[in-house]
This record gives C-alpha cells, sequence and structure tokens, in this order.
C-alpha cells in the first residue's frame, strides 16, 4: 500500500462554485489520499460573495488566485483553473489533483490529467453532473463531509445523483473479485466498487468504513484472516442463498 504522505496532490479550487464554510472538513479528508502541496482557490475576490473566503484561505494557507470576470455570463475562474492544472501537471512535482467544484467544465480537464497518468479526485454537491462524477478516479459528495445542506440533485444525472443499489453493486465486486473458494480480500473489493463507481462512498449508506459496511449486509459472510505483518485483513463472499443458481445445460 503506498505511503500517503508520499503522495503530493495539488487541490485546486473553484470558490465560485463552492462554500466556504466546509473548508476544514475538505482538506481533513483530502489529508487521508495525499499531502496538499499546493493549494489554490480561484475567484474574483473583489466580489461581496466570496467574503466569506478570507478567513479561510489564511487559516488554511490557501493561495487565492484572483480572475476578474471580464465579461458578463462567462466564467473566467475556470479558464484559469484549468490552464493552471496543465501548468502543474508539466511542471511534474505532483502525483495527484484534486479539483473541487461541481461544474463539469472540469470533465475533459479530469480526462486529460488521467491520461497523463495523474490520480484525480473530485468533490463537489449532489448535483455534479455524472460525466465530471465519472471522469475522476474518486469522486467525494460535499453533504458527506459536514451537516451543511446541499442542492437537491437532478433525476438526469444518473449514477452521479444517489447512491446506486448496494446489494447489486456489493454482490457485483465480491463476484468480480472472489478466488476459487468464493472468499475476496475486503482490499480488492473496495477497489473494484471505486473503480466501477466513483461517487461510492460507504457514509451513503450510514456507514464511515466499508468493513462496517459489509458486516451489516445478511447477504455477506465475513472473516478475519491473520495477515502477513499480524494484522487481521478482512475477507467477504456471499451466502449461499445468495448466489445465483447455476443454470442447467
Amino acid at each position: 500500500m503506498p505511503d500517503v504522505d508520499a503522495i503530493r496532490l495539488a487541490v485546486l479550487i473553484d470558490s465560485d462554485n463552492t462554500t466556504a464554510s466546509v473548508t476544514t472538513e475538505l482538506l481533513e479528508e483530502i489529508a487521508k489520499y495525499g499531502t496538499p502541496t499546493i493549494k489554490r482557490a480561484y475567484g474574483d475576490w473583489t466580489t461581496p460573495r466570496l467574503a466569506g473566503w478570507k478567513e479561510e484561505l489564511l487559516s488554511h494557507s490557501i493561495q487565492p488566485m484572483q480572475q476578474f470576470a471580464n465579461t458578463r455570463g462567462k466564467n473566467s475562474t475556470d479558464s484559469a483553473l484549468i490552464i493552471d492544472a496543465m501548468d502543474l501537471l508539466y511542471a511534474g512535482n505532483v502525483e495527484g489533483f484534486v479539483i473541487v467544484s461541481s461544474d463539469s467544465d472540469f470533465t475533459a480537464l479530469a480526462r486529460r490529467l488521467r491520461e497523463s497518468g495523474m490520480t484525480v479526485f473530485g468533490i463537489g454537491r449532489r448535483n455534479t453532473p455524472a460525466p465530471f462524477v465519472a471522469a475522476v478516479d474518486r469522486f467525494i459528495y460535499l453533504d458527506l463531509l459536514s451537516e451543511e445542506p446541499q442542492e437537491a440533485a437532478e433525476p438526469s444525472v444518473g449514477e452521479g445523483a444517489q447512491p446506486p443499489d448496494l446489494r447489486r453493486m456489493l454482490s457485483t465486486a465480491i463476484t468480480g473479485t472472489s478466488k476459487e473458494d468464493g472468499w475476496s480480500n475486503l482490499g480488492e473489493v473496495g477497489s473494484y466498487l471505486v473503480k466501477s463507481n466513483a461517487a461510492f462512498d460507504p457514509r451513503d449508506y450510514g456507514h464511515t468504513k466499508l468493513g462496517e459496511l459489509v458486516r451489516g449486509e445478511s447477504y455477506v459472510e465475513v472473516k478475519d484472516v491473520p495477515g502477513p505483518t499480524g494484522l487481521n485483513q478482512l475477507w467477504v463472499r456471499l451466502k449461499p442463498t445468495a448466489r445465483k443458481p447455476a443454470r442447467r445445460r
């Protein structure tokens, strides 16, 4: 397992599209995946509606990137963030990016960064369009980080809006990673879940950890197995009644 502290992340925040009040929780979440060596927030800081960001920028050492709204109705902040992301990519000083926004305009950027070998995280609201959610390695919804009310998701955005059916998704992950005896290592199951659904998060189902989640599912059998380092590893498999019967020839 890679050393999280050794993974350098560039955190790029679309301040026009993100609430300042969740900054602390936001950075605490990001720390789970790497070290935010670059922290920049983009917006027109001359506008009163971004005034709430001032204290957050100072207390968290986030660099404000001024971008004037040159044309009414056009978001020049997005362009500045995208240009900076590409400059950082070519500089080669980070291993991953965190794009904090609910704007689908960053979909192509996320794809381009991943094509260049970068790990890309997205953080945004529930109404984030599905293409952006699917374009990153992992997407985290802001409402899972705080109790702040979020905008209701639009029904048309697909699986990025509401948590998908857990039983179907979990059963597929266990089946897809199982060994000959039907057992799957929970770490492999978790990796499969995120790869197949970038927005998968146990917190959407009332649990902070995947291990807690699988223990609460009646169709999943769980066992602890001593690992090579002495720490127990969690293994899971579908209970016989939960498996599909074999087709008759």
